[in-house]
């Protein structure tokens, strides 16, 4: 162990966030994500470390890089944007993508935004594959508390809206959807919101946090706190 990596691993902070490593090319040869920086990165040069890939990987190790975030949901999305740009070599490599769950952002009116591992070329937007599927579900739980996108799989075309086809469920009484079925929310508006998604998907997670900070001004503005605090936690 060099004294650059002595240096990094005694200022790695505990908090969440991503770190590389990088050998003595300067090639990034490895990406991760931790709940806890420094106990997770601290790990690799523990002398008991028994699987024969990390040992060798480890002595590869010339520097240390390490990006600090706010969330876990968020350490998933960098982690993910930085294997894309780096390709790292002793990161896992998705020989099959049908192993690993995508989200779609559908191609359709109101588009639904939901987990999938079957890709199809209908011009629908994918994002992914992801290897954490616990992420994944985290992460559609935000979008749906946030931005109240639609689960159902009504056709909701301007047509069969304005001919009062549908009515609302469940998801509008408890405040998980905006009601686009019975035209109680319009397609531009909704489509902002799927602007927003889309950018956090491309890793762009400041988006999402201002949001909910507006979000929770909004209902503690209007008295209603114990949302304001669901949000927030």
């Amino acid at each position: 162990m060099n004294d650059e990596i002595k240096n990094s691993l005694a200022v790695i902070p505990h908090q969440p966030g991503c770190y590389q490593f990088i050998d003595e090319k300067g090639t990034v040869i490895y990406v991760g994500k931790a709940k806890d920086l420094k106990k997770r990165v601290s790990s690799y040069f523990n002398k008991q470390q028994e699987h024969p890939k990390t040992r060798i990987l480890v002595r590869k190790i010339r520097k240390i890089k390490y990006i600090v975030v706010n969330t876990e949901e968020d350490t998933f999305l960098l982690e993910n944007n930085l294997i894309k740009e780096f390709r790292p070599r002793y990161n896992v490599m998705l020989k099959d993508d049908k192993s690993y769950p995508s989200i779609v952002i559908k191609n359709e009116y109101f588009p639904r935004v939901y987990k999938t591992r079957n890709i199809v070329k209908d011009g629908s937007r994918y994002f992914g594959p992801y290897t954490s599927v616990q992420s994944v579900n985290a992460l559609l739980g935000i979008f749906r508390s946030v931005y109240k996108v639609r689960t159902c799989r009504l056709n909701l075309t301007p047509e069969n809206i304005a001919a009062g086809k549908f009515k609302v469920c469940l998801q509008y009484h408890i405040k998980k959807c905006k009601g686009p079925c019975e035209g109680l929310q319009s397609l531009e508006d909704y489509n902002r919101n799927i602007a927003e998604i889309t950018e956090i998907l491309k890793g762009n997670i400041s988006i999402i946090e201002k949001q909910m900070r507006e979000e929770m001004h909004a209902l503690a503005g209007e008295m209603r706190f114990e949302e304001a605090q669901e949000l927030k936690e």
